[in-house]
């Protein structure tokens, strides 16, 4: 049976439904197939979806999420691909375009990432499965901002995600949204992930420095360099996944959380 779904970035595609043959672009969303049950559907996935380890054992890669394999992914005749507007380039989507139905998310805050597993949710035909962990993710973040407003967190924070230039997650993002929920403000007032300095963040009188464990790999002796030139701030590692991945990992993230604004009352 054909039928057709509108994705996020406004375009319709028609496909084969349910679909059989689903490769999949982005880590967090190749997560989230595998959490609905489409253990058998799923026939490629980018080097970079970790998740479940098991099955990315199990899969065929089909290149990174910047750099894809289009003659391979040509191969696997899909019936399906789902990618990512922030993740994936424009000319890989477009050549892929031409010969398979290619469904976009385009995500940049937590009610986007809710509406996308639901979207996603129809288009495999995993509706009650979708609907239940927006159930969680919904109940578990409400809680979150609850906790955060009880217990006067209100911190000033700044977000690295790379080293050499140094690079932060500023406005526009889901990680911005999500320091949002968590009591923290973005003190990065440009938009995306803009360059910054360790002199121009001093200037900022941020309260807390957050080190991402990807893409950038931070680790213990970033926190002694940083603090050198920011000793006022303080500054501590963080697990990118939870920040940054937005499809079922959320339900992960919420306990994740529930740790983390322990640090900061």
């Amino acid at each position: 049976m054909q039928k057709s779904f509108t994705d996020q970035m406004g375009r319709e595609i028609s496909i084969n439904f349910p679909p059989k043959r689903i490769i999949s672009l982005v880590p967090s969303q190749t997560e989230l197939l595998f959490d609905l049950g489409l253990d058998q559907e799923i026939i490629g996935l980018t080097k970079f979806c970790i998740h479940p380890i098991e099955k990315f054992a199990e899969r065929t890669k089909v290149g990174g999420t910047k750099k894809l394999n289009i003659d391979l992914i040509k191969d696997l005749q899909p019936d399906l691909i789902i990618g990512n507007k922030e993740e994936n380039t424009q000319s890989d989507i477009e050549e892929l375009a031409a010969y398979f139905p290619v469904w976009m998310s385009d995500i940049f805050t937590l009610d986007d990432a809710m509406k996308t597993i639901a979207q996603i949710g129809d288009l495999v035909n995993r509706q009650p499965e979708a609907g239940y962990l927006n159930h969680l993710i919904s109940a578990g973040f409400n809680d979150l901002k609850t906790l955060a407003l009880q217990n006067h967190i209100d911190k000033k924070v700044a977000y690295l995600i790379w080293r050499k230039p140094y690079m932060a997650a500023g406005k526009n993002t889901f990680i911005d949204d999500v320091l949002l929920i968590n009591g923290m403000t973005n003190l990065i007032k440009e938009e995306r992930y803009p360059a910054v300095t360790l002199e121009k963040l001093k200037t900022t009188n941020c309260d807390l420095i957050l080190l991402s464990s990807e893409p950038y790999p931070f680790g213990e002796k970033h926190i002694e360099e940083i603090r050198e030139a920011i000793p006022n701030a303080k500054i501590l590692l963080v697990d990118g996944e939870m920040f940054s991945w937005y499809g079922s990992r959320l339900v992960k993230a919420v306990q994740y959380f529930f740790e983390f604004q322990k640090q900061l009352y």
